[in-house]
């Protein structure tokens, strides 16, 4: 029975962004479509596909972070000038981000939202204030509400997301939303925030004070803080992983 289960491998399903993105790859690889040239809209390529345009806006989003798609004004999205061969490595290494490993994630996560936290306080006016504080208070009353005073992943990232924002780093905000679902879906997946909701409520509201008050020393230590659970957790289950390798 054990030699079975042994040659029993999880089941990875794909997420439609990724599939997306691999047709997108499958036209340029035949040729199909080529530099210079341009996608439908987002509409009929969400009929088509069959998939909500939010997938595909998501898709397309990757896609041009990383230089392989270019979005002009009236023009749409059109393939990026390089050659065939250079787009086909670049949309592959997009989809290997996409299946990285947890600590890699977290570790990124880690040095963003730290730097993140630093140049907020510095930079933030009084509208990311707002933002930050109107999430902030979304957050509290989630956990409030939550019967085991846990789980609030969708107010817990828009909180992180406005703070990215005061930022006023436009690279370093879409690099943390670049690989947010992933580590996303890694916290549902291993339920790594239960039980932690009033302690992160807690750090929270000291992030928020301490970039209310521009104190950049004090913002980054809360965060670094912050994050040091996971990143313990992502530490432990990569020693895990390696040892089942």
């Amino acid at each position: 029975m054990e030699d079975i289960l042994n040659n029993i491998h999880e089941v990875v399903v794909e997420k439609p962004v990724d599939l997306i993105i691999k047709q997108i790859k499958q036209l340029i690889g035949s040729g199909q479509l080529k530099p210079g040239d341009r996608l439908p809209a987002e509409r009929k390529l969400a009929e088509r596909l069959g998939l909500g345009r939010t997938y595909v806006r998501d898709a397309i989003k990757k896609l041009e972070f990383y230089g392989i798609l270019k979005t002009l004004p009236q023009s749409g999205s059109i393939v990026a000038g390089l050659e065939i061969s250079a787009l086909e490595g670049l949309i592959a290494d997009v989809l290997k981000l996409d299946n990285t490993d947890f600590y890699s994630l977290v570790e990124t996560r880690f040095i963003l939202e730290t730097n993140a936290a630093r140049l907020c306080a510095q930079r933030r006016d009084e509208n990311d204030l707002k933002n930050i504080k109107e999430a902030l208070d979304t957050y509290s009353a989630k956990i409030s509400d939550s019967p085991d005073n846990s789980v609030a992943y969708d107010e817990d990232l828009t909180f992180h997301r406005k703070i990215a924002e005061g930022s006023k780093n436009q690279a370093l905000k879409s690099m943390m939303l670049t690989i947010t679902p992933d580590i996303m879906a890694y916290y549902q997946k291993y339920k790594t925030c239960k039980d932690t909701g009033q302690i992160a409520l807690r750090e929270h509201q000291l992030l928020y004070e301490y970039i209310l008050q521009q104190d950049e020393d004090a913002a980054y230590k809360t965060m670094e803080l912050h994050l040091k659970g996971i990143m313990e957790f992502a530490k432990k289950t990569e020693s895990i992983n390696i040892k089942e390798d």
